[in-house]
């Protein structure tokens, strides 16, 4: 019955949330200013430009002004503002997040595919989602889109849903930087230039930050350093390369268990001063694009993508230390045919895609004083054939429709140090394919229904037990079917709603096991499901956004049977604002909340859950001409909170990643 009530309040609190900022004065559409523009185009979902109302998913546009408007210093404090979006920042230093879509809990940068300029940055192994390399000043829009439908286009990982980032480009001549310092000893300085000349563009951008962090050991140093180049050859080909580079030291504090605390440990302590990673990270992007009929291309991307990385961490029973290196190289041909049929629009996408990763591990590690260690060579090549289509019926009907065939081939080769070796393979295989039906109600609202079928492989070192130094290449694919529907509803240019509903169920769920040290298939199903809502208001002096998600994700059968997953919180909502009304002056707030979920490793929910929290953010900036200066408070009510927690120790006890209170961050920019 609670959960009844939560749902009905949140559905209350949004249905109601027009009605009343309806009734505000001067709210109309005779204000004095133009509201902000939100972005109405998106190029995820179909791997090509098309309306956000065109898209049978729930969809959202993170645009320039949003970034600009907002209290966030990287990207993934930017996803703590996308709605239904829940980010936990490990260290408490910036560098290790976790980004979760629709409720996938510790495995959730597994199943939520992370792309830069349609580039994958997800690796083939486990060392998370750098969101650390894509500085926030290089850019311009984040499109999200939720669910499994991208699948189809993009493969692996997408089975949570897609977040794709789109960097600045070279146009009009600009230049300028901005320095920044704050709490913890944190220090940022970042420059760019961007423009083009005739048929010529380029933009470069070069930041560094450093920080001691909240916790000890949570100090964190980066560098980066970004290029976009274009080249328009004649009005039937054009060339693009982009490329970056990402270098950073970090402590990792680990967690703090309910004992450290009753022994005297304070937030800010670490049980693990020793522990630490360092990565050098670089990439390089391009291909050519070839135009022809009236509105179609084939475009060719070839990427390369090299990551070393160096670390040691402790655990209950022992150490693992080693360094560990990815290549990554991929080929993604494309055909898109953008042409009307039967004088309606079909935009039909055939691709391929291919994908070659080796990683090579030097690893020692003492599991439970048994002292091993090895050198490992991992190789995983899949190949993606897909098609999609999206056509109108109608000038209201569209339909989309899409099929992918997906294969992987594994070979693991391993040599140990008292000198026996051996090797291992495994080949997997997966089709996919999803359709949805899309009803436009005005040009700018719609009503749709989508059903997808999705999948995650095995990364490659999920075979590979760093705690013990040994292979298990038995690891199935999981796969899911996702269906959902929804409505995007405009009463005008300035007020709009949204309402969705999902529901996934999840075969051989992969998910690592606690007690066996390894990963392995759920032996149960697994299903969420869950209800979406927001409300988006602009003003002639401001913008108020708010949003509620519901979502209840638990095993089906199994071991597990009824378990819900652990770090999922069944409730989140949130409000981001801003207010410029005095217009040298922007004055920006937004607020948070994460309900109750348990801990992670809790797949019995023996242990209670996690406490809720709700913290609150500022920002006051100030802009003359091109100069720009700000103050940033974080946790305005200095909370005392802990976004994430594990179980951990030995016998188990809950462990918690204390996270920031209150702090500030304080910046001058200069734009030419």
């Amino acid at each position: 019955m609670r959960k009844r009530s939560w749902i009905c309040i949140g559905m209350f609190f949004v249905m109601m949330f027009p009605g009343i900022l309806l009734a505000q004065p001067g709210a109309g559409e005779g204000s004095a200013e133009a509201p902000p523009k939100m972005g109405d185009v998106v190029v995820t979902a179909t791997r090509l430009e098309e309306s956000v109302n065109s898209v049978p998913a729930n969809v959202t546009v993170v645009t320039e002004d949003d970034i600009a408007n907002s209290t966030a210093r990287d990207v993934a404090d930017l996803m703590r503002t996308v709605p239904g979006v829940h980010v936990s920042d490990i260290t408490g230093g910036r560098r290790t997040y976790r980004v979760d879509l629709r409720g996938f809990g510790e495995t959730a940068e597994l199943n939520t595919l992370l792309l830069v300029d349609g580039r994958r940055i997800n690796e083939a192994d486990l060392s998370a989602t750098d969101w650390a390399q894509i500085p926030l000043d290089r850019v311009e829009r984040i499109e999200i889109i939720r669910g499994g439908r991208a699948s189809v286009l993009y493969g692996d990982n997408a089975a949570g849903g897609v977040i794709n980032i789109i960097t600045k480009k070279g146009d009009k001549f600009r230049t300028g930087g901005e320095v920044q310092a704050g709490s913890y000893a944190t220090y940022k300085a970042n420059a760019f230039v961007s423009g083009s000349r005739d048929e010529f563009s380029y933009a470069f951008s070069g930041s560094y930050y450093d920080t001691d962090g909240y916790r000890d050991n949570s100090q964190n140093e980066m560098k980066d350093l970004g290029a976009d180049l274009g080249y328009v050859v004649s009005d039937m080909l054009a060339v693009n390369l982009s490329s970056g580079y990402h270098k950073d030291k970090a402590g990792l504090p680990g967690a703090l268990k309910e004992t450290d605390f009753a022994a005297g440990a304070d937030r800010t302590d670490t049980v693990n001063p020793g522990n630490y990673a360092d990565v050098e990270d670089y990439y390089v992007k391009g291909g050519p694009e070839v135009y022809f009929l009236t509105n179609s291309m084939i475009k060719l991307d070839l990427s390369y993508r090299n990551r070393d990385t160096g670390s040691f961490a402790t655990f209950a029973g022992g150490y693992f230390d080693g360094e560990y290196g990815i290549k990554t190289v991929t080929a993604s041909p494309q055909a898109i045919i953008r042409e009307k049929v039967f004088g309606f629009d079909n935009n039909l996408n055939v691709g391929f895609d291919y994908t070659d990763v080796k990683e090579d591990v030097t690893n020692t590690s003492e599991y439970f004083g048994y002292l091993s260690s090895g050198v490992f060579n991992m190789e995983r090549k899949s190949q993606g054939y897909y098609f999609h289509d999206a056509f109108d019926l109608s000038d209201v009907w569209s339909l989309s429709g899409g099929y992918r065939y997906d294969k992987a081939s594994y070979d693991y080769n391993y040599v140990y140090s008292d000198g026996s070796a051996g090797s291992d393979s495994n080949d997997l295989e997966e089709s996919l394919y999803t359709a949805g039906i899309n009803y436009k109600l005005s040009p700018k609202s719609n009503a749709y229904f989508n059903y997808a079928r999705s999948f995650r492989y095995p990364v490659l070192d999920e075979a590979f037990s760093f705690f013990t130094n040994s292979i298990v290449s038995s690891l199935k694919p999981q796969t899911a079917s996702d269906y959902e529907m929804g409505i995007r509803y405009a009463f005008s240019d300035t007020l709009k709603i949204g309402i969705n509903l999902f529901h996934i169920k999840t075969e051989d769920e992969i998910f690592y096991n606690p007690d066996s040290y390894s990963n392995m298939n759920l032996d149960g199903d697994t299903t969420r499901r869950g209800i979406e809502l927001t409300a988006d208001r602009s003003f002639g002096w401001g913008r108020l956004s708010v949003d509620y998600t519901y979502t209840k994700a638990e095993i089906d059968g199994g071991t597990y049977d009824g378990s819900e997953i652990p770090n999922v919180p069944q409730h989140q909502a949130g409000f981001n604002a801003f207010v410029d009304f005095w217009k040298p002056i922007t004055f920006v707030v937004n607020g948070r909340y994460v309900g109750k979920r348990y801990f992670i490793s809790d797949w019995t929910n023996t242990f209670s859950e996690q406490d809720d929290y709700f913290v609150m953010n500022g920002k006051v900036k100030y802009t003359w001409k091109n100069a720009t200066a700000f103050i940033d408070i974080n946790n305005l009510f200095n909370t005392e909170y802990s976004e994430y927690g594990v179980l951990g120790g030995y016998p188990l006890e809950k462990a918690y990643y204390p996270s920031p209170k209150m702090n500030f961050l304080v910046g001058i920019s200069l734009a030419l």
